[in-house]
């Protein structure tokens, strides 16, 4: 039986549901009626056509005869690969900062504190707009920066060398796999045996010796084989290498240095949340700083930090489609140069946004899952 309010709440939930489902349907069928009365063809044929345009940048291989969906399909994937990358990097930067503003050392205090307040308190729009400008500004292939051996910036990107394919590069692969696995096999014995009997076996070392010991094995059994690319100058332009072009690199900075002190302060209230008592007893058992900050301060850290960290790799992940602005071909710029040819505006931000959705939900889940995994859990 419902009483009074679970009856009027009941009666709340449905009537805003109800507007929600009108709301929606009369937005379709608004939209229907004008597309209708302007004669713009609407359905999802499109992606199957050629596309008549290639991606400037891909890390597959495309076309101008490719389909639109396969078109479409590299710019998802040039968003995924800079934003995975611009979240490793993020993440290590917002680390080392947020601990550098703990130091003791008033010198490099100072240096983080200044760098998250200049790099959160101005619009990542504009850093990646500075970055590029900055990029395209620097000299020409011929007068180019040559920084380290086999690395070459300018304005034309940063060339670096690159590893080229051995027959035992996939068999490294499996390899790797297969230590990982040993590795997290290995972690959980350690943290079993270690609430079954107080005593802590060395979890780290031995997991990083498997995950990269077996193909460092399959490695030397091959002869070790190793050849690099290195990058040339011929004629007006380099040869070999890998090449990462201005956009990439600019939308790539300013996405870590802009994420980058969000996380810092993410790490740093996280780090300030462990109680100084916990400091002082491991401090009391002779460990050394380094240690009582992976050991002891971290571990504890991670409850506060997990949460919004999770969010600003969501940021970060939408963030990526300011790329439009310098013409980096990500899953946006693909899509809009989609809608200029076919006119199906309506399709192209439905995916547009599907996309994005599929996105920030896996890593929502993810983060969701590892912060059950780090959670203390009272007992």
């Amino acid at each position: 039986m419902f009483t009074g309010e679970s009856l009027r709440g009941l009666i709340y939930q449905l009537a805003a549901a109800a507007i929600l489902v009108l709301a929606v349907w009369f937005a379709l069928a608004n939209a229907s009626a004008n597309l209708s009365r302007t004669n713009i063809a609407t359905g999802w044929t499109f992606l199957a056509e050629e596309s008549g345009f290639q991606v400037g940048e891909s890390l597959i291989a495309q076309s101008p005869t490719s389909s639109y969906a396969y078109t479409l399909l590299a710019g998802v994937v040039n968003t995924l690969f800079v934003s995975a990358i611009g979240i490793v990097l993020a993440s290590f930067l917002g680390l080392v900062v947020g601990i550098g503003r703990l130091s003791g050392n008033w010198l490099i205090a100072r240096y983080a504190s200044a760098y998250v307040e200049v790099f959160r308190n101005t619009p990542i729009l504009l850093q990646i707009i500075v970055w590029y400008t900055v990029l395209r500004g620097l000299p020409g292939t011929r007068q180019a920066l040559n920084p380290l051996p086999g690395v070459f910036l300018s304005n034309r990107g940063l060339r670096v060398p690159a590893p080229l394919a051995e027959a035992a590069h996939p068999w490294m692969g499996l390899a790797f796999l297969v230590g990982l696995a040993l590795a997290l096999l290995w972690a959980r014995f350690v943290r079993r045996r270690q609430a079954r009997t107080g005593q802590r076996l060395p979890g780290f070392l031995p997991g990083l010796a498997m995950a990269l010991g077996f193909p460092a094995l399959v490695w030397l059994v091959a002869g070790a084989p190793f050849r690099l690319d290195m990058p040339v100058l011929r004629g007006f332009n380099f040869r070999g290498g890998a090449d990462l072009s201005p956009e990439f690199v600019a939308l790539l900075a300013g996405l870590v240095a802009y994420t980058g002190a969000f996380i810092a302060e993410i790490v740093r209230a996280g780090i300030q949340s462990v109680p100084r008592g916990q400091i002082e007893a491991a401090r009391a058992v002779g460990l050394h700083p380094g240690a009582i900050m992976r050991l002891v301060v971290l571990p504890q850290a991670l409850r506060v930090i997990v949460p919004p960290l999770a969010s600003q790799y969501l940021g970060l992940c939408k963030n990526s489609s300011l790329a439009v602005a310098i013409g980096y071909p990500d899953v946006v710029n693909v899509m809009q140069t989609t809608i200029n040819q076919t006119g199906q505006a309506i399709e192209g931000l439905a995916v547009i946004m599907a996309v994005y959705l599929t996105i920030s939900l896996s890593i929502a889940a993810f983060m969701n899952w590892y912060n059950r995994r780090v959670a203390i859990v009272e007992r």
